[in-house]
């Protein structure tokens, strides 16, 4: 398969906002696929890399190249061979070799395959295929359930080999994706929650009431003495978190795999703020890194294996039983999540009332009889939280005056279009900012600028940050009609990548009576 007909693809996605019209065109170019182009070709118009980030920065993309191609020659296969290339290069000298890779590259490249490379390695590829389009194309591709593919994807956490196995081995290939010990899943995520009342009312009465803590949420696997730790984007993370690794390696079982949060408490137990948490992941995003000695402690609330028993189709039940059973020595029952089951309201409201005079952020409320619905974010689990936060996109940032002269200050926030495009603006900001985070923000951002005008920067949408707001307003200033109120900055969220901030739906449905 020629590179330009990937590219012409892609060019074709980004054109139509319709959901369907995107799927049929990402379907007819994996249908034309050999077998050995389907993973690299799904990748790309996931916009993502197959071989991960190659360390190709625009300083390096600019000055290689030269004249583009007058006719189309690339083959994906040539394409993917040279980004395993750049992925394999390092060591002494490997500065050279990846400006003769991209050279040759980018000279064999048409002017519009240059401009997709560019932007696929630069991670500015938005195309308007989100992982929903993608997996709707590969059902209609295959021709097979998009539950089956969804599932498989959701266990195995990897997109283009999914959908190499269901255009090679159908149904039959998809559904024999099982859960794997030391290979993380998708998690499960919480929808918001109006009130506790409203979550109640929603779910009934067969539900557990349990504490939302501001830390970093884990996938703990264990297979004998071997213990992995992931984040919730499914980064590894083992080796800074030893702490957590020795607390799962006590447990009396011989492989399990754990869901739950994470955080630094101070020597009261309550939570510590919630970079202390990140900057033991590597992050330290809006501040200095903590100082050496803090620990983490883990809060697990689910449990999808244990001892070769899979638990992710039984019913939030019979998974709390196993867990119960799992933690019932003494010594680690202070890893479980505090809450109730089938808790009375009174019981419900103090649950809440007790994790809020903890300093945790609310609760969660779950029903009973669900089971694990793997990297889905549906209404079996609600979060609860006494202000409306939202995870929104930084795209944008203004330089200050008065005392925040020569600072990056006032930032542009974007919603996610559910349609897969750019980021839609919402509003801006300049609350909540400590010095440490516009001194964080005016180191930070030039990096990830896209131009520069006058007022400040227009920014790459990569970071997402978390919002406190009192509810939303209808506004003809913004082109998605919708505006934040009273917006101010929580903390920044280098957990969570702008493919899971909230979209503009979320914005809209804060609106009054709406």
């Amino acid at each position: 398969m020629l590179f330009a007909d990937v590219v012409a693809a892609s060019a074709a996605v980004a054109a139509t906002r319709s959901r369907t019209a995107k799927a049929g065109t990402i379907a007819e170019v994996l249908r034309q696929a050999g077998r050995g182009e389907v993973e690299p070709v799904t990748a790309w118009l996931s916009g993502e890399i197959r071989q991960g980030r190659l360390g190709v920065g625009w300083r390096t993309l600019s000055r290689t190249g030269g004249a583009p191609a007058s006719t189309s020659s690339l083959t994906v296969a040539a394409v993917d061979q040279g980004l395993a290339d750049l992925a394999a290069t390092s060591g002494a000298g490997s500065a050279a070799r990846r400006d003769a890779v991209l050279t040759a590259l980018l000279s064999a490249a048409t002017a519009d395959e240059r401009q997709f490379l560019v932007r696929l390695l630069a991670g500015e590829l938005r195309q308007g295929a989100l992982e929903g389009v993608v997996l709707d194309a590969v059902a209609a591709a295959a021709d097979v359930p998009a539950t089956s593919v969804r599932r498989a994807f959701m266990l195995s956490g990897r997109l283009p080999e999914t959908a190499a196995a269901a255009l090679a081995g159908g149904v039959e290939a998809l559904d024999a994706v099982r859960l794997q010990v030391g290979r993380p899943v998708r998690p499960m995520l919480a929808s918001p929650g109006s009130s506790l009342d409203a979550a109640l009312a929603d779910l009934g009465n067969d539900v557990t009431v349990e504490f939302k803590l501001d830390g970093a949420r884990i996938q703990v696997h264990r297979d004998g003495d071997e213990v992995r730790v992931w984040t919730r984007t499914l980064r590894e993370v083992t080796d800074g978190v030893p702490e957590l690794v020795d607390r799962v390696r006590a447990l009396p079982c011989s492989t399990a795999v754990l869901d739950g949060e994470t955080l630094a408490l101070d020597d009261d137990g309550r939570p510590r703020a919630f970079q202390d948490t990140m900057s033991r992941f590597g992050s330290g995003v809006g501040g200095e890194m903590v100082e050496e000695g803090v620990l983490l402690s883990p809060f697990f609330f689910d449990l999808l294996h244990v001892d070769g028993r899979d638990l992710l189709d039984e019913p939030l039940n019979v998974r709390l039983d196993a867990l119960a059973e799992l933690l019932a020595a003494d010594e680690h029952a202070a890893l479980r999540m505090p809450g109730v089951r089938s808790p009375r309201p009174e019981q419900a409201a103090e649950v809440l009332d007790d994790a809020l005079t903890a300093g945790h952020e609310g609760v969660v409320v779950k029903a009973l009889d669900a089971a694990y619905a793997a990297g889905r974010r549906g209404k079996a689990w609600q979060k609860v939280k006494p202000v409306h936060t939202l995870d929104l996109v930084v795209i944008g940032a203004e330089w200050g005056y008065g005392r925040r002269t020569g600072k990056l200050s006032n930032i542009h926030l974007g919603a996610r279009d559910p349609d897969g495009g750019e980021p839609v603006m919402v509003g801006k900001t300049f609350k909540g900012m400590t010095d440490e985070l516009l001194d964080w923000q005016t180191r930070t951002f030039p990096e990830l600028a896209r131009e520069r005008p006058e007022w400040g920067l227009v920014l790459r949408p990569e970071l997402v940050v978390e919002i406190a707001l009192d509810g939303a307003q209808r506004s003809t200033r913004y082109p998605g009609g919708v505006a934040l109120r009273f917006a101010r900055v929580l903390r920044y969220r280098p957990d969570k990548s702008p493919a899971e901030a909230n979209t503009l739906d979320a914005v809209r449905a804060l609106l009054a009576g709406g």
